[in-house]
């Protein structure tokens, strides 16, 4: 699934339908449009749209963000796909204690997508890994704390000598040394 264009996709339609419930809402209570009352969303609905434009709203971001550079992106991705596992592990948190109705769909929905964002997290093996982590060094911005939450994210000791921080601190010594 192309996320660029089916989440941006969604969020244009909700957005702007979100904005004009209201007036959707003034526009039946007109008797000359009663029959079309039943197929009115209700407020627990419009409430399930404000959730899923929130959820979406930072797919919307990093995509049209990643788009737009005119440079390399690939030591973004680190940060980028800890920044959406934050967003989704929130969403999910904040579910759990909300009173809505399809709030469990909500929750089946961002952990599916938590579920594919990890499949390929996962395809980052120690040789990409370590691409990365190169790309890493080349920007001045966001290095070892990047890899830091990868490790976290995976539950590796970052004082491990597999890890992906001791990996990244080791080959910026040598990079500095040579």
């Amino acid at each position: 699934m192309n996320t660029a264009t089916h989440s941006n996709s969604t969020l244009e339609l909700l957005e702007p339908a979100n904005l004009l419930s209201e007036f959707t809402y003034q526009w039946l209570q007109n008797p000359k449009y009663t029959e079309y009352r039943p197929l009115f969303t209700t407020r627990d609905e419009w409430t399930v749209v404000r959730y899923v434009t929130e959820v979406l709203r930072p797919f919307r971001y990093w995509t049209l963000w990643m788009s737009k550079r005119h440079t390399v992106t690939l030591h973004h991705v680190i940060t980028v796909s800890n920044d959406m596992f934050d967003h989704m592990d929130g969403v999910m948190q904040a579910l759990v204690k909300k009173k809505i109705q399809g709030k469990e769909d909500l929750f089946f929905a961002v952990k599916l997508a938590q579920q594919k964002l990890s499949k390929y997290y996962a395809k980052v093996t120690p040789t990409t890994g370590m691409l990365l982590i190169s790309a890493h060094i080349l920007d001045p911005f966001r290095k070892l704390r990047s890899i830091r939450k990868w490790d976290k994210r995976l539950d590796i000791n970052p004082e491990d000598e597999t890890s992906y921080t001791t990996q990244y601190e080791e080959v910026f010594v040598k990079y500095e040394e040579n």
